[in-house]
């Protein structure tokens, strides 16, 4: 099974910047997405930013700015995704989740931020920023 540990977060002042970290494993065949998304409370899930972990390919949502980057490494048995964060702002307080998914980009099925499709999620992470 695919399973995912997010990890990373904390308490950071305005104008910090932070690198998330998610450890996927269980990835077998094919070609799997790892995207980032968060929640504020009281909020709906925001996606952020997704990788295709077999060739790199990135996707960001519309709505982030350039202080988020994604990136992954793989190693011989997991995966470890990062999201970067710079000049974080106390409105990017959330818990950040990361989820995984099988894709078929050489099907039209390729990388996409609708986070009620994805098939794996890890725990959450919390990021706490300080005014």
């Amino acid at each position: 099974d695919v399973q995912l540990q997010a990890s990373g977060g904390g308490l950071v002042q305005a104008g910090g910047s932070l690198r998330l970290s998610c450890a996927a494993s269980g990835f077998t065949g094919g070609e799997y997405a790892v995207g980032w998304f968060r929640q504020a409370p009281g909020k709906e899930r925001e996606a952020i930013s997704c990788i295709n972990v077999n060739d790199s390919t990135t996707l960001y949502a519309e709505s982030v700015t350039g202080r988020f980057t994604i990136s992954s490494v793989n190693a011989k048995a997991t995966v470890t995704v990062y999201l970067q964060v710079i000049s974080l702002k106390p409105e990017d307080t959330a818990v950040y989740y990361c989820g995984a998914e099988s894709i078929s980009p050489w099907l039209g099925y390729g990388l996409h931020l609708r986070s009620e499709v994805y098939d794996y999620w890890g725990q959450g992470t919390q990021v706490t920023v300080s005014s």
